[in-house]
C-alpha cells in the first residue's frame, strides 16, 4: 500500500472534520457550500470552503480515496507546497466554471421571462425565497428543463472536492501516461492516458443526463469537474512548457 504523504493526510483530516461537523451543525452548509454568486447566501469564502464539504458518506469516500491514490504520488514528486497550490487552484477553477454555467442558466431563464412581460426584480424576489420557490406562471414561457435549471442553479449550492480531484487525475495522466488504472466497476486495467480522458467524457455525458462519476450529484455539477480538469491541464501544460524552456541547451 502506498504511504500517505503529509499534505494529503492533512487534507483528508480536514475533509473528514468538515463532514462530521456538518452532521452536528447543519448550518455549516449554508455558510461553507458554494452558492450562486447573485444569491444572498453567497459568501466570498465559499469558492474555497465548498471543496471541503461533502453531500454524503459515499461522496466523501470516493473523493478521499482518489485524493489518497493520486495525491500521494503527485506530492512525492512535487513537494507539499506545489501540490497544495495545484490542488487548491483546480478546486477554484471548478468553482469558477460551475458558477459561470449557473449564470448562463439563471439568466437564460430570467431573460426569457423578462421578454414575456415579467419584472426582473420580481423574478429574483421569488427566487430569493428559497429552494424550489417559483411562480407557476413562469411555466407558460419556460420549458420544464429550463425552469428547473434556473431554479436549481440559483438556489442549490455545490459541495465537494471533485473539481480538485479531477485536476489530480489530469496531472497523474500527464506524468504517468502509461500507468495502468482501473475503476471498481471496470476491473480491466487501462493506461492513464486513455483512462482519464475516458472518465472525463463519461462524467460529462452522465452529468448531462443526471448523474456523475465522482461526486455523486445530479444536475450541472459535472461542469465543476470539467473546470477542475481544465485548470489542471492548463497548469500541467504550462509547467511542462516552462521546464522545456529552462532546460534548452542554447539558454
Amino acid at each position: 500500500m502506498m504511504q500517505i504523504t503529509e499534505t494529503v493526510k492533512q487534507l483528508l483530516i480536514i475533509n473528514v472534520i468538515f463532514f462530521l461537523g456538518a452532521q452536528f451543525v447543519p448550518a455549516m452548509d449554508g455558510y461553507l457550500a458554494l452558492y450562486y454568486f447573485e444569491n444572498p447566501s453567497f459568501q466570498y469564502w465559499q469558492p474555497l470552503t465548498h471543496m471541503f464539504m461533502h453531500g454524503g458518506w459515499m461522496h466523501l469516500f470516493f473523493n478521499m480515496f482518489a485524493l489518497y491514490s493520486f495525491g500521494s504520488t503527485l506530492e512525492q514528486f512535487w513537494g507539499s507546497k506545489k501540490f497544495l497550490f495545484f490542488y487548491i487552484s483546480c478546486g477554484l477553477g471548478a468553482a469558477i466554471l460551475h458558477s459561470g454555467v449557473n449564470y448562463y442558466l439563471v439568466h437564460d431563464g430570467v431573460n426569457t421571462l423578462v421578454a414575456n412581460g415579467f419584472q426582473k426584480d420580481e423574478i429574483f424576489a421569488v427566487l430569493n425565497q428559497g429552494r424550489g420557490m417559483y411562480s407557476p406562471a413562469w411555466a407558460q414561457f419556460l420549458s420544464p428543463s429550463a425552469l428547473e435549471n434556473m431554479i436549481m442553479s440559483y438556489n442549490v449550492p455545490a459541495v465537494g472536492a471533485s473539481g480538485a480531484i479531477y485536476g489530480l487525475l489530469v496531472a497523474f495522466a500527464f506524468m504517468f501516461p502509461n500507468a495502468e488504472l482501473a475503476l471498481m466497476f471496470i476491473p480491466v486495467p487501462i493506461k492513464a492516458k486513455y483512462f482519464v480522458p475516458g472518465i472525463l467524457v463519461m462524467d460529462l455525458y452522465m452529468g448531462l443526463n443526471g448523474g456523475s462519476i465522482f461526486g455523486g450529484s445530479t444536475g450541472i455539477a459535472h461542469f465543476a469537474h470539467i473546470g477542475g480538469a481544465v485548470v489542471g491541464f492548463l497548469m500541467m501544460w504550462y509547467w511542462k512548457k516552462n521546464q522545456f524552456e529552462q532546460n534548452r541547451w542554447d539558454h
